[in-house]
């Protein structure tokens, strides 16, 4: 098991920089083609494309792809969700209400 897990430790080593440098190397390429040729905007550099990829992780979330670190929170709420007696799911509907408008059950609850 602990080389197993040593293999993927040092494969996200050697893939993690490759696969980082492409993306901004995309990003730049795609920047000093589009928005230079469209708008008459500067030029960037390599380490800039690499500024605007972190500027967006840091403004639109996350880079994980489909599912992400959000499933394993859903899957955590579902399972707080069956466990819960209909007069504490109730209770959780009204703070949230409070909080965020109307909350819908999930889609277990409003398929029984």
């Amino acid at each position: 098991m602990r080389r197993h897990r040593a293999k993927w430790i040092l494969l996200f080593i050697v893939l993690a920089p490759l696969v980082i440098g492409l993306f901004g190397f995309v990003v730049m390429h795609l920047w000093n083609w589009l928005a230079a040729g469209v708008f008459g905007w500067h030029s960037i550099t390599f380490w800039q494309a690499l500024g605007i990829l972190i500027l967006a992780r840091i403004l639109f979330g996350k880079f994980a792809g489909p599912g992400g670190r959000g499933m394993y929170w859903r899957r955590g709420m579902m399972e707080r969700w069956e466990q819960m007696t209909p007069e504490e799911r109730e209770k959780f509907r009204q703070g949230m209400r409070g909080r965020c408008g109307p909350v819908a059950p999930p889609e277990t609850e409003q398929k029984a």
